[in-house]
């Protein structure tokens, strides 16, 4: 295989990801046609996209191509499982340079498949573009299998705030990279992989979520939407929040406060979800917080005065 995209072409670039892209059973016509065919049994289909950059939301000297294939992957299937959803493909668009090793964007796709296989899900086509930068879009499709789609917009006064998964170790991890080093390991790889509570969404939806958000912009951020979505009011119990000992070993040697990266650090992707008081959840479901009628979210009944969570246009 050549050395360079540039010197692969792009139809060189396109047949050599493609061969290495296995093929699951939602998909009907993959790879190869104008379009790929994907099942949809209920006659509905779930739909989200994603962007990423280089040096915006993944740097090449932070993360191997494998790295950005698995996050760029997981991020759209998280959107998916917030809708209590079950992903079923992804369409994926490049932009590359074409000096960029061709190597590295087989790479790059491989972990795209690899983290949609943890869900049964393909990779089903796409597209290659000549770019200055390392450019990622991804579009997910899922399945509600006859299922009512959880959105933001159903939480009730009286209704608990539970979370899946984990927060605030990609911020963790951003912090240690932004300071030039590459240990602890555990919140390093955790901002190179978000580790999805995969199957979550549908499970919360069973269990009778009122409405549901993936975490990707910040806990607090990412409740601002279900409030105000909701028209409702929502408070954290700080007391209810894990913050693992990595993050406090970490936060102790750069100065910091763990409690503020899970409450507003991004890329975790775990779910946060309404459901009604009462409601039986798994081990992984921990309750963190209450709704209430008004407006807002708060901690521990008080506004926060950190930043609640990411805005792309917000900084340089």
């Amino acid at each position: 295989m050549p050395d360079s995209v540039g010197e692969l072409g792009e139809f060189g670039l396109i047949g050599a990801v493609t061969a290495r892209l296995p093929q699951g059973q939602d998909v009907l016509l993959g790879p190869g046609d104008d379009s790929a065919v994907v099942a949809a049994p209920d006659g509905r289909v779930v739909v989200t996209t994603d962007l990423l950059v280089e040096n915006r939301h993944f740097r090449r000297d932070w993360s191997d191509p494998s790295d950005v294939g698995h996050k760029a992957a997981a991020q759209n299937l998280s959107d998916i499982e917030a809708m209590g959803a079950r992903p079923t493909s992804l369409v994926v668009g490049l932009g590359l340079p074409a000096d960029l090793p061709s190597a590295w964007a087989v790479a790059l796709s491989a972990g795209l498949a690899e983290e949609a296989a943890l869900v049964g899900a393909s990779v089903v086509g796409g597209d290659v573009v000549r770019s200055p930068l390392v450019v990622v879009s991804v579009t997910a499709l899922g399945t509600l299998s006859g299922a009512t789609p959880v959105t933001r917009s159903g939480a009730r006064p009286g209704d608990v705030v539970a979370v899946c998964g984990r927060l605030g170790w990609a911020e963790a991890g951003f912090q240690v990279l932004s300071r030039g080093f590459r240990t602890p390991r555990l919140v390093v790889e955790a901002h190179r992989r978000p580790q999805v509570p995969y199957g979550a969404g549908a499970e919360a939806a069973a269990l009778g979520a009122t409405a549901m958000c993936d975490v990707s912009d910040g806990l607090l951020g990412d409740l601002g939407h279900v409030a105000a979505a909701s028209s409702v009011a929502i408070d954290v119990d700080p007391a209810t929040l894990d913050v693992a000992a990595p993050l406090r070993e970490v936060a102790s040697a750069l100065g910091a406060d763990p409690l503020t990266w899970v409450l507003t650090g991004g890329d975790d992707n775990a779910l946060v979800a309404t459901f009604p008081a009462g409601a039986e959840l798994p081990d992984r479901w921990t309750v963190i917080g209450a709704v209430s009628a008004g407006s807002g979210v708060t901690v521990d009944g008080a506004e926060y005065a950190a930043p609640g969570g990411h805005d792309h246009f917000a900084g340089p």
